[in-house]
């Protein structure tokens, strides 16, 4: 049995993991140059019933927290004035979502696949052959499309394709944060700051590792129109002007998202994880947990069953639904956090929750 993975991301990786646990050979083709060709971007809080359930699937749950940051899992809610509207503070023992930066993530995971093939950007697959934009092709059994938003795996079952949600996050950055940006790092605090002002901006700023801070500033705006940030944010407190004035890269993320919820026709030979599954919204923090949850069962049911199809078929019933769910919630937080400034989460209630599904779901396997 030949299995390809598309995409050397935390859900492939995942899925190849789950796949090797099982003594079952498999190959990711990603078409990064290597690990470290590009920049991952910031940080990824992993939830007790999805990200962390992964991880402890395919054994590598105690690598992970050894790098968490479950002091970074701490909130806190600005008004554009700079007033502190709420706050969470974990408690010592919270380990419902740590953080960890998605670089050191993608490391951690790559670094215990047997068989990445760097420099692999596919350019078309049908009937299990694929052919990629370096000249080679492979044949696979099953083709897994690992390969994200504008997948290429997706092609073969659907025809859907990204949207723009209407909103624009203008990434920046600040590195040596508490002796070159002090007062950013004490506005943001040991982990996340949300501030908006309830007609379509907001800034997002994260705690990463080694003295960084990245985030977001974001705005509801035309796909591709010009963005003036000192001009769109004139009227915001000082504090927030200097994240204007002081940060680097600014680099336009245009938020897109699939169709939600997203199906399609069984098809044997193919099935999609993650972002090339249910593209959604980053609030909540579903994607990158969702994606590796879907890597992991998608391995042991492959595993479990005698018949590759059976085992599609069985992994695609519980993912479909699922993503779907929470694809639709993210994308609609979204958009009240961008009309009304409203949906930010009780984080306690939250991370309980997380706590109570995780024992449920680890109570339905086992049973």
């Amino acid at each position: 049995m030949e299995i390809a993975v598309i995409g050397a991301g935390p859900a492939g990786l995942t899925c190849a993991l789950a796949l090797q646990k099982h003594g079952i050979d498999v190959t990711v083709y990603d078409a990064d140059a290597s690990l470290d060709a590009r920049d991952e971007g910031g940080t990824l809080d992993l939830h007790a019933d999805s990200g962390q359930i992964a991880l402890e699937d395919v054994g590598l749950l105690a690598e992970f927290t050894e790098l968490a940051r479950p002091e970074s899992q701490a909130n806190r809610r600005l008004d554009h004035h700079g007033t502190v509207l709420k706050e969470f503070v974990p408690t010592g023992d919270d380990n419902a979502a740590p953080e960890i930066d998605r670089g050191q993530l993608r490391a951690l995971l790559a670094s215990h696949v047997r068989s990445v093939r760097w420099g692999h950007k596919l350019v078309s697959v049908a009937a299990g052959c694929l052919e990629f934009a370096n000249g080679t092709s492979v044949s696979a059994d099953l083709v897994v499309g690992a390969d994200g938003a504008w997948s290429r795996v997706r092609t073969v079952v659907s025809d859907a394709t990204p949207v723009y949600s209407g909103v624009t996050h203008v990434e920046v950055r600040f590195d040596d944060v508490d002796r070159r940006h002090p007062e950013i790092a004490e506005l943001v605090g040991p982990g996340h700051m949300f501030a908006n002002n309830g007609a379509g901006r907001a800034i997002i700023l994260q705690r990463n590792s080694n003295g960084h801070i990245r985030g977001y500033i974001g705005l509801r705006v035309g796909l591709g129109e010009p963005i003036d940030l000192r001009t769109a944010f004139d009227d915001w407190a000082e504090p927030f002007q200097r994240v204007i004035r002081e940060g680097s890269a600014f680099i336009n993320r245009p938020l897109h998202v699939l169709p939600a919820p997203l199906t399609w026709p069984h098809t044997p030979g193919v099935t999609l994880l993650g972002d090339a599954a249910h593209l959604m919204s980053p609030f909540g923090g579903n994607g990158a947990n969702l994606a590796m949850l879907d890597g992991a069962e998608l391995g042991r049911a492959i595993a479990e069953e005698r018949d590759l199809d059976v085992a599609i078929r069985r992994y695609e019933k519980d993912m479909l639904p699922r993503s779907g769910e929470l694809a639709v919630a993210a994308n609609q937080a979204l958009d009240r956090f961008y009309s009304t400034g409203s949906h930010i989460p009780d984080h306690q209630l939250e991370h309980d929750r997380y706590r109570a599904a995780a024992a449920e779901y680890r109570s339905r396997q086992s049973s």
